[in-house]
């Protein structure tokens, strides 16, 4: 049997979904004779100590004796302003890394990163879960396959129940950079298009810390594709009707909606009609559970060379150059150009 050992630096909210995760996939990996170890480490060592005790897993002092215990890969999902020297971390240790998104706090931060991965022969996976979700796959495969016909509009919606604490958002970018990132990438990934221009507007009807410190907690982007194709992204920190993650296709001869089950966090105003009649989500980590252990389970094929880069470090920079014309769009109430490319 072989023994697949990963690093996890980071045991918050979404390190601890992801330790959860690398335990259980034993459960799936050994009909291949595959057994994943886990070690850990987090600045927090008491709270990581508990963490890896409740696992099996071992916890390790300090990130530099995580990377010297003789990895297979490395899992990232600490703060983003640590991402880029952690990618460096692990890229100059030779082995692969899963990196939660985004590869830095904005573009020009990123770019050097992808030079020094492309420079020194990195493999870098970058965690945009969305593309690992049932919903969005079977969309992808349906256009792909021209059920659809040829797009004429699309919408996204993220909408969080509750937002996160304000200290949170203080250095989280922006609504788009934050959130709606995720749009951004799905919308790539599944027309296999650019957008090319975004038009932004937000507001601020909530908790006015949230505006204090310079973010909004609703925002709308028109955005135009390099075909000529529009469409919407939109995204709230306020649904209390639930976590609510929907995309709208419509093409010329069909239309579909990633979303919208017993699950989606919408009542219909019509007489007599009782869809949906089950419980909304709450969270993204309970509407995209499938979607994150499948995630991981892609990370550990693309260590053991079974499969290609799911989501590669310059796809999410991609999306993180609409997410900043975007936000500069919201600051300036004009329409913004996306950059295909930042010089080094």
């Amino acid at each position: 049997m072989k023994d697949v050992i990963l690093g996890l630096v980071g045991v918050g909210r979404i390190g601890v979904m992801h330790a959860n995760n690398i335990a259980a996939l034993n459960g799936v990996l050994n009909p291949d004779g595959i057994n994943v170890r886990l070690r850990l480490t987090d600045v927090a060592e008491d709270h990581a100590r508990t963490v890896a005790a409740g696992l099996g897993a071992e916890f390790l002092p300090s990130v530099e004796a995580l990377l010297s215990s003789g990895l297979d890969g490395l899992v990232i999902a600490t703060g983003t302003a640590t991402h880029p020297e952690l990618i460096k971390a692990g890229v100059d240790a030779g082995i692969p890394v899963f990196c939660e998104k985004p590869v830095a706090l904005n573009v020009a931060d990123a770019v050097p990163v992808l030079d020094y991965i492309r420079d020194n022969n990195g493999v870098v996976q970058i965690g945009h879960q969305r593309r690992f979700d049932a919903g969005y796959l079977e969309a992808r495969r349906a256009y792909q396959a021209g059920e659809l016909g040829w797009i004429h509009s699309l919408r996204a919606v993220t909408c969080d129940m509750a937002p996160p604490p304000v200290e949170f958002l203080a250095s989280s970018g922006g609504l788009f950079r934050d959130c709606s990132v995720h749009d951004f990438d799905i919308l790539r990934w599944l027309t296999g298009r650019e957008i090319v221009e975004v038009y932004a507007r937000g507001s601020n009807n909530g908790d006015p810390a949230i505006g204090e410190v310079g973010d909004v907690d609703t925002a709308l982007a028109l955005v135009t594709f390099d075909d000529g194709t529009v469409g919407t992204v939109s995204a709230t920190r306020y649904n209390g009707a639930g976590h609510d993650v929907r995309l709208e296709i419509q093409g010329s001869r069909r239309s579909l909606m990633v979303g919208l089950d017993d699950k989606t966090a919408m009542a219909s105003a019509e007489p007599g009609v009782g869809f949906p009649a089950g419980e909304p989500h709450k969270t993204f980590a309970e509407r995209f559970d499938q979607a994150y252990r499948s995630e991981m389970e892609a990370f550990v094929e693309l260590i053991l060379g079974r499969r290609e880069n799911p989501c590669t470090p310059e796809d999410a920079v991609a999306a993180s150059r609409v997410a900043d014309a975007a936000q500069e769009s919201l600051a300036t109430g004009v329409p913004v150009r996306v950059a295909q490319k930042v010089a080094s």
